[in-house]
């Protein structure tokens, strides 16, 4: 599993039929305190996850066994969004609440 954090989406107008309904966002993986560290890949959205949130991804034939990638032909899968992390008693990120004004 790797933390990644969402930067973008895709659309394609033309896909591998199977893929119709499924959300792609292209994600950049991060460190612990979710600053990117790596090279933007692209991965299917099992959970709703936004722009700017941290993700756990999971990749490879693990990415096809959550209900919405099932039997279908994806290598990366957001299957979290992190809402804390802690890393040996310290916490390394949270996810700030957004608030709507009234």
């Amino acid at each position: 599993m790797l933390l990644a954090k969402v930067t973008g989406t895709l659309v394609a107008t033309r896909k591998e039929p199977t893929l119709e309904g499924l959300k792609l966002l292209v994600v950049r993986p991060c460190d612990v305190k979710g600053n990117p560290s790596g090279a933007a890949l692209i991965a299917a959205d099992a959970v709703g996850a936004g722009l700017g949130e941290v993700v756990l991804l999971a990749a490879g034939s693990s990415a096809r066994q959550t209900e919405a990638t099932k039997e279908r032909p994806v290598d990366s899968v957001i299957m979290a969004i992190v809402d804390l992390l802690e890393v040996d008693g310290e916490t390394t990120f949270e996810k700030v609440p957004v608030t709507v004004p009234p």
